[in-house]
């Protein structure tokens, strides 16, 4: 397992350097002068170059690279060129709003997908089985921004028929007002959760109607389980590994899932803050974000590989 871990963090920093190299250099190539873009085409030459000198771009590229990543080593992701603030700052801020959705999402993935996956694989009609599938597939074809609409004309306070929840904002002083600040998630949650929750629904029936090919369910019936309890406590127990490989997968994918939602809801999270600046121009922190939601991919990969070695023991040979 030392050697498994060492191997898979070596792995790691070789790709957080290697995506560094490639974010650095995209924003690199892109048509015209890096400070003209962030300044505006009608800024002055003064202010164009002030900012070149700033941002170090009369530098040779190498020197820029290596500046930008001795300050990654030292935590720093740079200050926004529109507000001051540190990179990091801001991207703690919105992970504040953009985690608890995701998370909030998943839950409700898990607690629609995985149960409706073992009872389309315990169902014995074929017209059941039918309508299983059926809402497999209608959930993932649904577009997010559909159904956060529909959520929205059903349960939105002020314009919902069921007026329960907040449709648009978070609190001002976040999660100082747990109460308002769950409440303003609910919505959201559900129109990612749901969608989310029919793709974990067909992989968790693949996963189990694989097993139910195999002598294990036999077996563990002719030691006395019925066939609903072979299913869920072997069956279940030994699809684990290759569910939390895809439920691990799809926590990372969801970051990218969510900027729709956020801003549909208006929700002030990462999603939302890189599209803004992007549209404002303002590349250093566009930079770092990409730079630190890359590396939440990657880290998430890596804890992904280690559950999935520790839940299945014939990876520990």
């Amino acid at each position: 397992m030392i050697r498994f871990l060492a191997r898979r963090i070596i792995t790691l920093l070789v790709a957080l350097v290697a995506i560094s190299i490639v974010i650095f250099l995209l924003l690199r190539v892109l048509p015209g002068d890096l400070a003209l873009v962030m300044a505006g085409v009608n800024a002055p030459a003064s202010r164009v170059e002030a900012l070149r000198t700033q941002l170090g771009l009369d530098e040779p590229l190498g020197m820029q690279y290596l500046h930008w990543l001795g300050s990654l080593l030292h935590g720093d992701l740079g200050a926004s060129q529109l507000t001051g603030r540190p990179v990091a700052s801001l991207v703690a801020t919105r992970a504040a709003i953009t985690f608890p959705l995701i998370g909030l999402g998943l839950l409700v993935a898990l607690v629609v997908g995985i149960p409706l996956g073992c009872a389309a694989v315990l169902a014995r009609s074929r017209r059941v089985r039918a309508v299983f599938q059926t809402i497999a597939v209608i959930g993932g074809a649904v577009p997010a921004l559909w159904a956060g609409l529909v959520l929205i004309v059903l349960f939105a306070k002020g314009s919902g028929l069921l007026p329960l929840f907040p449709s648009q904002g978070f609190p001002l002083n976040a999660w100082h007002n747990p109460g308002a600040a769950f409440m303003s998630l609910i919505l959201p949650a559900l129109t990612v959760g749901l969608i989310v929750g029919a793709s974990i629904m067909r992989y968790t029936r693949s996963a189990l109607a694989e097993q139910m090919q195999s002598d294990v369910i036999a077996m563990a019936m002719a030691c006395g389980y019925t066939r609903t309890q072979a299913v869920l406590h072997v069956g279940l127990r030994l699809a684990l590994p290759q569910l939390v490989s895809v439920i691990g997968l799809t926590f990372a994918e969801m970051i990218t899932g969510v900027m729709v939602i956020e801003n549909l809801f208006a929700l002030p999270g990462i999603g939302t803050g890189l599209i803004n600046d992007v549209g404002h121009r303002d590349l250093l922190a566009v930079q770092g974000e990409l730079f630190m939601l890359a590396a939440f991919f990657l880290v998430i990969g890596l804890l992904v590989d280690v559950t999935h070695r520790v839940l299945d023991p014939r990876l520990k040979g």
